[in-house]
């Protein structure tokens, strides 16, 4: 890999962290963790919580922009 390619990237992971910071602080992700089939289980002072459905979705949604971006 060479120094373009790296810088390329660097710059790229930046703008996807700014991307991403800006939608979590809009709300735009208060569904994630709240999907159905999401296991929630609180019991005095233990609260258990498994976000089965919402790692389903996180790994779709991953596979498919990892499919896309080895095509380029």
């Amino acid at each position: 890999m060479d120094a373009r390619t790296l810088g390329l990237l660097i710059v790229f992971i930046g703008v996807a962290a700014i991307v991403v910071g800006a939608v979590v602080m809009t709300g735009a992700l208060s569904w994630f963790g709240h999907l159905p089939g999401d296991i929630r289980y609180s019991s005095g002072n233990t609260r258990v919580y498994i976000p089965i459905t919402t790692m389903i979705v996180v790994s779709l949604v991953l596979t498919l922009v990892m499919a896309v971006a080895r095509r380029f």
